[in-house]
């Protein structure tokens, strides 16, 4: 091919590019409001909670705290509570009585990820499973309508001693699990949603009681409401959320209420925040 054929094809390319980006509409946004916040040393990573309580998770901690006041009741860092293998928790929900949260080697390579698993009432790590390198570095786990969902996210920053990006946003997936965590459904994130969160990846996620996906990034104050369709492998971008102060990172619903309550956490100042969601109408 003449480089004069190159050069149209090239032109003719960005040309449908542009096209296709000036033709999508923006789904709505809504306003949420942040109800209470509270100091929390190890507002880092993520947020759980339960009828009673809220935990905060960073890397390899996890602070035990009262939802009414904030006040901290445990610490989980003592050897004997934690796995000693772990480097990098990235989210958590409580069900059945158990903690259960995402955890990967991240910013190790090749990306390898496990769930891990503690009882609330003893605060002991009682197992692990183990996913080993698949997909990516798992973020996120939740339990939606009897069923496993989570996140394995790629990224486009080059980590330190490697020349080449550590996965490329594009190939992070949302997936639906088998009760023994096989990956049964998995979804690719629209591209205009790996344009918002490039070059870190989708942090968080957790289902609403309007059965909607919530996801966030890595750093921006916003939300993504998604719905994931069973004849589609991308997932579909229906909403957004904006919450002035949010730095995105992992959330939860609080099941428990029936205010519409998300958790999330501010990492910058290591803070648990209670969320007052918006009703969200949908066409």
């Amino acid at each position: 091919m003449s480089a004069s054929k190159n050069c149209r094809h090239f032109l003719l390319l960005l040309i449908v590019s542009l096209l296709q980006h000036s033709l999508f509409a923006e789904p709505p946004r809504f306003d949420a409001s942040i109800l209470q916040n509270f100091p929390s040393a190890d507002a880092y990573q993520a947020i759980a909670v339960d009828a009673e309580y809220f935990y905060t998770i960073n890397n390899t901690q996890i602070s035990q705290h009262l939802k009414r006041n904030g006040e901290l009741v445990a610490r989980w860092d003592e050897a004997d509570k934690m796995n000693a293998a772990l480097i990098h928790l990235d989210s958590g929900v409580v069900t059945d009585g158990k903690l259960i949260a995402a955890h990967s080697n991240f910013p190790r390579w090749p990306m390898r990820s496990s769930i891990e698993f503690w009882e609330t009432a003893t605060r002991q790590h009682i197992r692990s499973h183990e996913f080993g390198v698949l997909l990516g570095s798992m973020t996120w786990l939740d339990r939606y309508e009897e069923t496993w969902w989570g996140a394995f996210a790629n990224y486009d920053i080059v980590q330190v001693g490697m020349i080449k990006p550590y996965g490329e946003t594009r190939n992070t997936s949302v997936v639906k699990f088998d009760e023994q965590f096989k990956v049964v459904q998995q979804w690719r994130l629209p591209d205009e949603i790996i344009a918002r969160v490039t070059p870190m990846s989708n942090s968080g996620g957790s289902w609403g009681e309007d059965g909607l996906l919530y996801l966030t990034g890595h750093d921006h104050p916003e939300i993504y409401v998604m719905r994931a369709p069973l004849d589609s492998a991308v997932l579909s971008w229906v909403a957004t959320v904006q919450v002035a102060g949010l730095n995105g990172q992992g959330i939860a619903w609080d099941r428990s209420s029936d205010n519409r309550e998300l958790w999330a956490i501010l990492r910058s100042s290591r803070e648990a925040l209670k969320i007052q969601k918006p009703e969200i109408k949908l066409n």
